[in-house]
């Protein structure tokens, strides 16, 4: 049984907040981007965490931006998030490694697991694999001891900020196959699925809100987590499944997203609408 550890006492303890459980949390995970529209280093995290830590449950690299850096660099972000309890994430960088096949792929794993990550992304926006090779990668990461995260979406082309235009060009996918891929790869021992949002609350006019609730009416809200780096829609996902549904959000986004949760501020539609009810 793993161990939470107790939410720091925070100011003004006799206000009445959604108080949130301690971290390792099973519900109401939030993942922040670390480097990539922003410079995100060691220092700017240090009071990131000394202020939000209790908050953020996972840090993610974005765009392969941990290629780019010093490796000791790479090392102290890592060991800094790990003293907060924050897991780190590779992002979906590995797609652009299997474009150099195999053994770049399990060299690529090998010294993710040696710089201290603990989460590999597998995606595959800009590629085509077939169901078979990302249940293979998912049992390659598995073994070498680190947590698989596949991410699923309907959008072809999906990520890298690519212009709506070129998006709708390359047409979406079914919502009932991303479902059925993101059964497959939780059976073959993903530990959770990040929705990418293009295609679903990004990029498309008007929003897929079918397409959010398809997934949790078939795979529950705990093994998914919402792609939802816009402040509407972080407050959409909240107003519609709760405090507690799992999100990804840019790191300059914590704090409000925060507020939102524990039901403190919000925009006029959620303002003191957002609570819990625990024991």
């Amino acid at each position: 049984m793993k161990r939470r550890s107790k939410q720091p006492e925070r100011s003004f303890p006799f206000l009445t907040i959604n108080e949130r459980e301690g971290k390792p949390r099973e519900s109401g995970l939030t993942e922040i981007r670390g480097p990539y529209y922003s410079v995100v280093g060691r220092r700017y995290l240090e009071d990131l965490f000394e202020t939000m830590g209790a908050y953020v449950d996972s840090l993610k690299f974005a765009g392969g931006s941990f290629t780019l850096m010093p490796e000791q660099a790479v090392r102290d972000i890592i060991e800094l998030c790990h003293k907060h309890d924050v897991l780190v994430s590779t992002g979906g960088f590995i797609e652009r490694v299997l474009a150099q096949g195999h053994h770049a792929a399990q060299k690529y794993v090998a010294e993710c697991k040696k710089l201290g990550f603990d989460t590999i992304e597998i995606s595959a926006g800009f590629i085509s694999i077939s169901t078979d090779d990302w249940a293979r990668l998912i049992e390659l990461v598995r073994k070498s001891g680190l947590k698989a995260k596949p991410e699923v979406g309907i959008q072809f082309g999906a990520g890298g900020a690519t212009a709506p235009a070129e998006l709708q060009a390359e047409g979406t996918r079914d919502p009932n196959w991303a479902i059925a891929q993101a059964k497959r790869f939780l059976d073959a021992g993903a530990d959770i699925i990040m929705i990418e949002s293009e295609g679903i609350t990004e990029n498309v006019d008007p929003w897929r809100t079918d397409v959010p609730a398809k997934f949790i009416n078939e795979l529950g809200m705990e093994k998914l987590m919402f792609e939802a780096a816009d402040p509407d829609v972080f407050a959409w996902y909240i107003k519609n499944y709760g405090a507690d549904v799992n999100l990804f959000v840019d790191h300059s986004q914590i704090v409000q997203l925060e507020c939102l949760r524990a039901g403190i501020w919000g925009t006029k539609s959620l303002w003191g609408r957002v609570v819990t009810y625990k024991e």
